[in-house]
């Protein structure tokens, strides 16, 4: 029975390392950075408009259309073009990467001026990745290529030094956890609202005279009530329904007769005008408020003003939440369970460092852009593209291992000790916490790690139970667009509480 038993295990585990990857996330996340988050992140910045325009021109606009990326190539010293494979990389001290390309319009008056496609920068490319040369090649063809054939890939070569990007730990954003807080308020609920390039801490609690407060970006304790009024919810009866259409809740009745007073939305604007700290005239007041609600609260959910009525409803069911976890009526979140967490992989890694420096390259073009014009000319945007820019500060990131959001050792010299120990590596967990302090939760063991992480693998010292260590067949899941899960939601026969 026992050999049995371990002669179909040895076939399933054999039959499971032909099909996958031990670094098969990490390399399905980088595809999908190339193939969908460059897209995502040029859309996000699709339509730039300069503040200095030339004269006579009513209106010029230039518009980010489409992006791609080649395989990768090294230009020689005569200008010739060809492919570059990773050993040649490492043996030239050079990198190994891949251009990347942007079409480019200008419009104006409505009316497209020119269109050209520039090379923005080049993109250093993970080895075995969709985008790499030993793609699909065999053991054969890899050996001729100079390459390890049980090599797994999942790395960089960055002037000619093969680097790792970690794996970043960090709680799942867009996710309401309620827990114990040793402040001012007994209790308080927490939110990151993730929307691109944004990513705002909200807070709710309820200090000693039985007031809700909302705290996000600047905006410091503005009352709950008053933020949902400014939202367009006005009616009483309404703030009570989107809390809970089932009870009345004393705490949220409280709140209603503090502020019964405000009667409008501008009467509510301007209370979140003053809480920001605007000092002009009412009417800037107003206008400065609502251009933080629609920026800056709950951004994930859209910054268009209609998503204010939709934000509102959101922020009454995290009171719903506040409130029973408060009174003992639903668990307090622990956030150390690995449901509450996400992972930051390669592909995510790089599409928040391409997105903060693709907007260092969007103002460079404009004031490169707005001082010929103020100048009496009227550029081509061809000659104010400076590719080496965004190249320099990838790579500069990528060989320091400095990131954006000031993290440090994101990208590491991968060790080569052994095979298992360049296994280990690629498939490290770092935490955000500091290692200086103590943590003790978040440093200990989970029931949820079983399956997921190693519950052995972790350094002694300030790095124990920080620097974690993927199970070795672990394959981590990609984010899945809402509209595909609604879809098969509806399709199973699951109807909205409103039909």
């Amino acid at each position: 029975m026992h050999d049995s038993f371990v002669k179909d295990s040895s076939v399933l585990i054999q039959k499971f390392l032909d099909e996958n990857s031990f670094v098969g996330s990490t390399i399905q996340s980088f595809n999908m950075f190339l193939e969908k988050g460059l897209q995502r992140v040029l859309d996000e910045n699709k339509i730039i408009e300069p503040t200095i325009i030339p004269q006579n021109v009513d209106s010029f606009k230039i518009r980010l259309d489409r992006v791609w990326v080649k395989k990768p190539e090294i230009i020689e010293a005569d200008g010739s073009r060809r492919d570059v494979y990773p050993l040649e990389a490492r043996m030239r001290k050079i990198s190994y990467s891949a251009p990347l390309f942007v079409e480019i319009s200008s419009h104006v008056n409505d009316v497209q001026r020119e269109s050209f496609s520039p090379q923005i920068c080049s993109i250093p490319i993970m080895l075995k990745s969709n985008f790499c040369h030993l793609k699909g090649l065999s053991r054969d063809e890899l050996i001729e290529k100079g390459e390890d054939p049980d090599d797994s890939g999942g790395y960089f070569i960055v002037n000619g030094t093969e680097r790792v990007l970690i794996h970043v730990e960090d709680l799942a954003s867009n996710n309401v956890m309620v827990e114990h807080d040793g402040g001012t308020s007994e209790w308080v609920a927490k939110l990151f609202s993730e929307a691109g390039s944004y990513k705002i801490p909200h807070t709710l609690e309820r200090l000693k005279d039985g007031v809700f407060y909302v705290s996000f970006s600047r905006v410091k304790r503005v009352p709950f009530v008053v933020l949902v009024k400014a939202l367009g919810l006005l009616k009483d009866e309404d703030i009570m329904k989107y809390v809970s259409s089932d009870e009345q809740f004393d705490e949220v009745l409280i709140n209603l007769f503090e502020f019964a007073s405000i009667k409008t939305v501008d009467d509510a604007l301007d209370a979140v005008g003053k809480a920001l700290g605007v000092v002009q005239t009412r009417e800037a007041r107003i206008e400065r408020a609502q251009e933080y609600i629609d920026r800056f609260l709950l951004p994930h959910i859209g910054f268009a003003r209609r998503d204010r009525i939709t934000k509102a409803h959101n922020l009454c069911k995290m009171v719903k939440k506040f409130v029973l976890v408060s009174n003992g009526r639903a668990p307090v979140d622990d956030k150390d369970n690995y449901a509450n967490k996400r992972l930051k992989l390669a592909g995510d890694l790089l599409e928040d460092l391409f997105s903060v420096n693709l907007k260092v390259l969007i103002g460079d073009l404009l004031y490169n852009f707005q001082r010929m014009v103020k100048r009496g000319k009227f550029p081509a945007l061809r000659t104010l593209i400076r590719e080496k820019l965004l190249t320099s500060r990838m790579y500069s990131a990528m060989a320091t291992g400095n990131w954006v959001g000031a993290r440090t050792g994101i990208s590491q010299r991968i060790q080569r000790l052994n095979h298992l120990n360049t296994l280990s590596h690629l498939q490290r967990i770092v935490s955000p916490l500091s290692s200086s302090q103590e943590n003790f939760a978040a440093r200990e063991l989970h029931p949820t790690h079983l399956g997921r992480v190693c519950p052995v693998e972790t350094p002694e010292g300030t790095n124990i139970g920080l620097r974690k260590n993927l199970a070795m067949l672990t394959s981590i899941s990609t984010e899945t667009p809402e509209d595909q899960v609604l879809t098969v939601l509806k399709s199973s026969g699951l109807r909205g509480v409103e039909s």
